[in-house]
């Protein structure tokens, strides 16, 4: 395992070199406290490095690396690790660009290599432009299918971490029409077990999960749609034979709020607004994705590339910090899980 318990080696992506990414991500390495917490590093370029030193003032020295095992981890010093070299003066702020699609993808793929190599222990992604990465030949839909296909998961299971909210998603890019028909007894049962999983995995024993509803007051016995009797009742019942602490369908309209309040341990949403709506209204900036089911831990922003403010330094980086600071509490409750 690299690094040690209390430090664990963090690779944060840069993103989309076109939108906010580069100004995020170097704040991050600017945020003194990222370094009380993990040993970071950047995945980028170092002329896009530059570029966003000079958008925020800072006179940080950087420190380019050819693996994790070169860097200083200290603060004042960026380190940065390039995966190959790019014609950087190409890149526009605010367009979509094949090299800014490649240069993100590259990235990303590289800080996979590192992970399964256990170079690093966790992956902070800055956001990038699904345009942009189709242009550069990407066949996945986002980052998400990107590390489970390339990692061989058996499942990348996403989770909404709001403060003490646990959210999941049984779908994330679907149609909402497709995204009902999606969620049936079957798949809503695997995806509980997964979270069932994952849950234990970091020190919970008997985790209580709630399942949303899908339906006005969880269909009220039928006046409202079959979905809850033909499909998330019986999802329920199954998940208790097997032994999991499972509750629902619970309201949608309330569920999140009991949530809150302590009631649960995790909630399932059904679908991506569902579970996204209830957290990013309660804190946008603090709603942060932790991806699970990876052979490493990998978090996210929830917030796109931003084009319109893009290289103009108003960029707010509380998410990619929140994103690079967050996991790092996971990570400590899964070593201290796998050693009893």
């Amino acid at each position: 395992m690299s690094g040690d318990f209390k430090k664990p080696v963090v690779a944060v992506t840069m993103g989309d070199p076109a939108g906010i990414g580069p100004e995020i991500t170097v704040d991050t390495m600017l945020t003194e406290k990222v370094y009380d917490e993990c040993n970071p590093f950047l995945i980028g370029s170092v002329d896009i490095v530059k570029r966003a030193l000079e958008i925020k003032n800072s006179d940080f020295e950087i420190n380019n690396i050819a693996s994790p095992s070169e860097a200083k981890f200290t603060y004042g010093i960026i380190d940065v690790l390039e995966p190959k070299e790019y014609e950087c003066s190409q890149i526009e702020y605010g367009k979509v660009q094949k090299l800014a699609g490649e240069m993100a993808y590259d990235y990303v793929t590289k800080s996979i290599e590192l992970g399964l190599n256990k170079e690093i222990d966790i992956v902070s992604t800055a956001p990038i432009h699904k345009e942009a990465i189709k242009l550069a030949g990407c066949k996945h839909e986002g980052h998400t299918e990107i590390f489970g296909d390339l990692t061989n998961s058996d499942y990348a299971l996403t989770m909404f971490n709001c403060h003490n909210l646990k959210v999941f998603f049984v779908s994330r890019h679907k149609a909402l029409i497709e995204a009902c028909r999606y969620a049936t007894k079957d798949v809503v049962l695997d995806t509980l077990r997964q979270i069932d999983t994952e849950l234990k995995g970091i020190g919970y024993e008997k985790p209580e999960i709630a399942l949303a509803a899908l339906n006005p007051h969880a269909s009220d016995n039928g006046l409202f749609g079959t979905e809850e009797k033909d499909h998330l009742i019986p999802a329920v019942e199954a998940a208790k034979e097997e032994g999991m602490n499972v509750v629902g369908p619970v309201p949608a309209d309330s569920v999140f709020h009991l949530g809150l309040q302590g009631n649960y341990d995790a909630i399932l949403s059904l679908y991506h607004d569902q579970g996204h709506i209830a957290c990013k209204t309660y804190d946008f900036e603090k709603s942060i994705t932790i991806t699970w089911g990876l052979p490493f831990m990998r978090s996210s922003v929830d917030h796109g590339t931003a084009f319109d403010i893009a290289g103009k330094g108003i960029a707010g980086s509380v998410s990619m910090i929140e994103s690079t600071l967050v996991p790092v509490q996971y990570w400590k409750k899964q070593q201290k899980a796998l050693q009893g």
